[in-house]
């Protein structure tokens, strides 16, 4: 990561395009903050559509004519492996740079360091897997459909999971022969800048993946409406999703998008019970609910209601919260001041929908950060706001259900259909639910696993396309159709 003299204590960093680390064209900086701390701890490029213009031109002439395209699907692969190999010899690092800039446990940081660089061999192993079809049509003729790069891929990534978003969208890009420019969220921009400081070492030529920092409307409006970029893999809201529908319909460029959530967590009378408490937890309270699938909608049958309510309050009021850097942190704090203040919006306004269990508030031992109690609400209404809007914080809205039924008709009364879980012993019960269940993703019996071999992605307004797996480099690739005529006669037209 190239940093630069810059005026104040925080460090100043460069942006990376054309193989080059190069400042704004516009000269100006914004602040990245240390949401433990509230203080500046880095100075990034504010970047503008000049600077979005210069990267993507890089990148076209990557594609285009700088032969990433040509290079073989072995050597494409050999150079995720080498990216990966970057990765873990540097996760300790990143991994505290990932916790200081987000405020994400470290234990946490160092799992999802891991899995960034699972995610580059996994793709690594899958460039050599991209294989066309012989069609079987009737006439004297070769009929082929051929698997090539979409081209020039813009990719923007959300501040909750930082460096392993930036894995989800660069890996399957480069393994299929596209080029790319990312765009960090501003608030999270500098593990994806250290993750550049290695491209030209581990073998990728100049301009086949460029790094610009900035805002949404500066920097990702002017990326999703360039004409060079053929393709948008966007994660994030379903309201900044729905804009870059809009405005990349302009172009005609295909998008995928992995949108927000507000996931059921189903909890009926025969689960584990100690399992199925720790299960509401932690599918709400992970990396501070700062999570798109966070099972915040907690759906528990009336029979075993109150006795899951008090068990899942003693044990939230035991969440440790503290520094991320302290390896017995739970919960650290929120990302930012903006998505603070939204959290304890929707606290005081829970108080007003609903019945209070545990939290509610600003954790009070804290002078300073971005700090929040894990917050229980119980006899939530499902058309509560609480319960229909996506907070992404540690705010839970514990839901009775009467029976089976009662159970996925409250489940599938939601906008959204990212992920859901299911807690039962009965696996007839359970397979029922999952089939009846409006989700892109369904687990049994657990919360929040999540597979580099997997798909990913949602139903509804939780966007569309899929990450992980075969299908995340389906989202990159062509098709084409090829027809040779193996008749040695004219066609006879005449």
């Amino acid at each position: 990561m190239r940093q630069v003299a810059g005026k104040s204590k925080a460090d100043r960093y460069q942006v990376y395009v054309d193989g080059k680390w190069v400042d704004g064209a516009s000269q100006k900086t914004f602040p990245v903050y240390d949401p433990s701390t509230e203080e500046v701890i880095a100075e990034v490029p504010d970047c503008d559509a000049k600077d979005v213009d210069r990267a993507v031109t890089a990148a076209s002439a990557a594609f285009e004519t700088g032969g990433w395209p040509q290079t073989t699907a072995q050597e494409r692969g050999r150079i995720l492996f080498r990216l990966a190999e970057k990765v873990r010899q540097n996760a300790a690092m990143l991994a505290e740079l990932e916790s200081r800039n987000c405020g994400k446990p470290i234990v946490e940081a160092e799992f999802d360091i891991a899995d960034v660089a699972t995610c580059f061999e996994y793709y690594g192993g899958l460039a050599t897997k991209v294989m066309g079809h012989v069609n079987p049509v009737p006439d004297n003729a070769l009929s082929l459909s051929l698997r090539e790069p979409m081209g020039v891929a813009g990719q923007i990534i959300p501040w909750n999971y930082p460096l392993l978003m930036a894995a989800w969208k660069l890996a399957p890009a480069l393994a299929a022969g596209c080029t790319c420019v990312l765009k960090p969220a501003e608030q999270t921009p500098l593990t994806a800048l250290q993750l550049a400081n290695w491209f030209e070492e581990v073998g990728l030529s100049h301009g086949v993946v460029n790094v610009i920092t900035g805002f949404g409307e500066s920097a990702g409006a002017p990326l999703v409406r360039h004409p060079k970029v053929n393709k948008i893999a966007f994660t994030g809201s379903a309201a900044v999703g729905k804009e870059i529908q809009k405005a990349a319909a302009e172009t005609l460029k295909r998008v995928s998008l992995e949108l927000g959530g507000k996931s059921p967590n189903i909890f009926f009378a025969d689960a584990d019970f100690e399992a199925a408490i720790d299960g509401a937890l932690f599918g709400v309270f992970i990396n501070q609910g700062e999570v798109c699938s966070a099972g915040s909608r907690i759906l528990v049958e009336k029979k075993i209601y109150k006795r899951f309510l008090d068990g899942m309050t003693e044990k939230a009021k035991k969440i440790k919260l503290g520094p991320p850097l302290e390896r017995e942190t739970k919960m650290g704090p929120l990302v930012s001041k903006e998505q603070y203040e939204r959290v304890r919006s929707y606290q005081e306004l829970g108080k007003k929908e609903a019945k209070l269990a545990a939290g509610g508030g600003r954790a009070a031992k804290f002078k300073n950060g971005y700090y929040v109690e894990p917050t229980i609400f119980y006899d939530v209404e499902n058309s509560a706001r609480i319960a229909r809007e996506e907070i992404f914080g540690p705010v839970a809205a514990v839901i009775p259900f009467e029976n089976e039924a009662d159970a996925i008709r409250i489940a599938n009364d939601t906008p959204y259909g990212l992920a859901a879980a299911v807690w039962s012993r009965d696996i007839f019960k359970a397979l029922r639910a999952v089939k009846a269940i409006r989700a892109g993703i369904v687990w049994v019996n657990h919360m929040q696993p999540t597979y580099v071999e997997a798909p990913w992605g949602g139903y509804k307004q939780s966007g569309f396309g899929r990450e992980l797996g075969p299908w995340g480099i389906e989202e990159y690739l062509e098709t084409k159709q090829v027809h040779i005529n193996l008749n040695e006669q004219p066609i006879g037209w005449y």
